[in-house]
């Protein structure tokens, strides 16, 4: 029997189809779980491969806009929930769901398509590169020393849901014209899915502190603690979700702060952009343990908008991406012309070096783009140069 790839049409196809990624995540069939995930991901942004009259697979994409280098922010599909039967699995359904998906992202006039690779193998046959790297660490509560002690100066409160509503987000926002990669975020996001507890079995529940300097809200964080007892003592764990300081004399406040923590023994968080401000601000960096991943992976859909929406340094240079044209970039923007560039790659390796997470000259020392023009990836590195790493502070 074939398969039949369409967007869902109602909560109940909504269930199945995420039924097809839970059941890899012990994650039962649940109306109220549809329900929920709707407040998030419009239903019929959610495609479902169906065998007869039972749905085996399905894609997810939320609505986003994305930072890029510059400050603006494109349109583009947060892809999730990926995930086929594995009654189903080996029969080109996953293929089938991600076309649909990538042709109905182009359809709505999303220039790039982005999302977090459970399994990094499958994504690069659709045309996505890895984009960016994320740090997690684990910092023993006695090697919290700053290299440059400080007299702080901030005041700290806890806020509740409501509060953190209303103070949070333009704070989050100031750093999403600093960073590239940050999502947009819903009112429903922050309140049911970044704020509250019980999202996605979080468990402890959340804490919400803002700092405030001169009186005015200068950062925030998200973090949970976890108690344990050890020979008598706190053993515990305290775990930075999220940390947002648009300032770097906030962002030392809220980590000075959240490294103090009493009763833990542990300091851990995930997501960190590789060049976080901690590794200056402590004594003894190393201490972080930190453990290097790749993080957002992102397939551009529209080269012309995709450039175009972003900023570039100086110089120029012809880029001919397979099956997309050749493409000049100058540092007014980018516009397709004809013949050979003076550089080849695929449209993952566009991917990879267009939020600034990458360089050509990395792509090129893994034979991943060819030169054909001496001098050309270092004129290229100049114009896509960022100067901050790209982040993503969630994993969607």
């Amino acid at each position: 029997m074939s398969i039949d790839v369409r967007p869902c049409s109602s909560l109940e196809e909504l269930a199945a189809a995420l039924a097809a990624i839970g059941h890899y995540f012990a994650l039962p069939e649940s109306l109220e779980g549809a329900e929920r995930f709707a407040q998030w991901c419009d239903v019929e942004r959610m495609h479902a491969a169906f065998d007869g009259d039972r749905i085996v697979g399905g894609v997810g994409a939320f609505t986003y806009d994305v930072s890029v280098p510059g400050g603006a922010t494109v349109p583009a599909a947060g892809v999730t929930v990926v995930g086929v039967l594995p009654t189903h699995r080996r029969r080109g359904i996953l293929t089938q769901l991600k076309r649909a998906q990538l042709d109905d992202a182009r359809a709505r006039g999303e220039a790039l398509a982005y999302l977090w690779a459970s399994e990094a193998t499958i994504y690069g046959r659709f045309g996505y590169g890895i984009a960016s790297r994320a740090g997690s660490m684990k910092l023993s509560r006695d090697r919290v020393a700053f290299a440059e002690p400080f007299t702080p100066r901030g005041s700290f409160r806890l806020v509740d849901v409501d509060e953190a509503a209303k103070l949070f987000p333009p704070l989050y926002e100031r750093v999403r014209r600093q960073r590239t990669g940050m999502s947009s975020r819903s009112d429903a996001w922050w309140l049911t899915r970044r704020l509250a507890d019980g999202t996605w079995g979080q468990n402890p529940p959340k804490n919400r502190v803002l700092l405030e300097l001169d009186g005015k809200p200068a950062g925030y964080a998200i973090y949970t603690v976890k108690q344990e007892w050890e020979h008598g003592y706190s053993a515990g764990t305290m775990t930075v979700l999220e940390a947002v300081a648009p300032e770097p004399e906030a962002a030392r406040e809220l980590w000075r702060w959240l490294l103090d923590f009493d009763w833990t023994s542990k300091i851990a968080a995930d997501l960190l952009p590789l060049d976080h401000e901690l590794f200056f601000l402590l004594a003894e960096p190393r201490r972080m343990q930190l453990e290097v991943s790749d993080a957002l992976w992102v397939r551009i859909l529209d080269v012309g908008a995709a450039l175009n929406a972003r900023t570039f340094g100086d110089g120029e240079v012809t880029l001919e991406v397979a099956g997309e044209g050749t493409w000049r970039v100058t540092g007014d923007g980018a516009e397709q012309v004809a013949g050979e560039g003076d550089i080849r790659l695929d449209i993952a390796q566009l991917g990879s070096v267009y939020l600034g997470g990458f360089t050509f000259a990395q792509l090129q020392r893994a034979s991943r783009v060819v030169e054909r023009v001496p001098g050309a990836v270092a004129r290229a590195d100049a114009l896509f140069s960022t100067g901050v790493e790209p982040w993503c502070a969630e994993i969607f």
